[in-house]
């Protein structure tokens, strides 16, 4: 039940952010007379999407500082991913470990076959292997339902809307008052649409993780194990945020939040007391 309304609400979300870019795209038009330029930033905006997600894991890898690890090197986290993608009938994805002390994990790739798991040191410090087990179980079920297909688009969208914005607004500015249209339009072209863009763009993000929770907790078959593991993480993430501004640009991809505090609308994540008693009522609490 929750899948099937979580897969809804992303689609009706992508929906939104369609329908918003159409609407600052047909105000630029009637505002300006123009839509050359508005044709410009959404090739722009295209390009630089599809760049984006066709090298998603180089990026987010690269942010982190992530390396390669070896079976000798890993095997535990091996051997679980090994037995989890086999669970699913999925490819095995590429594994890395990155240096940050955070306790914290992601998946990147554009799809199964290109797709990478990450953890970093201090996860793997604090976590016994029935909580690493469900984590994975999580950072798999990103990949195998194609999650960064859809934050892609979202941000792609959403990145779109928020050049717009600005574009129109500094284009306004060098006009007579007569010129500019109406107030009312250049007000929701430079701040609410790119506001309204980023809150679409991060429930989206919101409800992913929900979805992978629960897809998770059904392949490894503990959903108890993963409320454990994000009680911990909780505790760690808050404890010690990471500081590198580098991490911003993949703390959508994180199991928990790394940037601390950010516990709010403007969150790419829903907040951890929800994501466990969810976890907590599928095993019967």
């Amino acid at each position: 039940m929750h899948k099937h309304y979580n897969g809804l609400k992303t689609v009706a979300l992508i929906a939104s952010l369609i329908a918003l870019l159409t609407l600052v795209g047909w105000l630029i038009a009637n505002a300006t007379g123009n839509s050359i330029f508005l044709w410009l930033f959404a090739l722009l905006g295209v390009g630089s999407t599809a760049y984006s997600y066709w090298n998603s894991d180089k990026l987010a890898l690269r942010s982190m500082g992530a390396y390669p690890v070896t079976e000798a090197q890993a095997p535990q986290l091996y051997r679980i991913v090994r037995q989890l993608s086999q669970s699913a009938n999925q490819p095995m994805p590429r594994l890395y470990i990155s240096p940050q002390l955070q306790p914290n994990a992601f998946a990147t790739g554009r799809d199964p076959e290109h797709a990478a798991v990450c953890c970093t040191e201090g996860i793997l410090q604090i976590l016994d292997e029935r909580e690493l087990r469900g984590v994975l179980g999580h950072e798999l079920m990103h990949v195998y339902n194609r999650d960064i297909l859809t934050s892609s688009m979202a941000g792609g969208i959403a990145g779109i809307i928020s050049s717009l914005g600005t574009m129109f607004m500094w284009g306004s500015m060098g006009r007579s008052r007569e010129d500019r249209g109406n107030g009312l339009a250049v007000i929701l072209l430079a701040f609410l649409a790119p506001l309204a863009a980023s809150v679409i763009q991060l429930a989206v993000s919101r409800t992913r993780e929900f979805d992978a929770d629960e897809d998770g907790a059904k392949l490894t078959n503990d959903p108890l194990a993963l409320a454990s593991a994000l009680k911990k993480l909780d505790a760690g993430t808050t404890r010690a945020p990471m500081r590198d501004p580098r991490v911003k640009t993949v703390s959508h991809l994180m199991i928990a939040n790394p940037l601390g505090g950010l516990r709010s609308l403007f969150s790419t994540h829903p907040p951890m007391a929800e994501r466990i008693a969810r976890l907590e009522r599928m095993a019967g609490y």
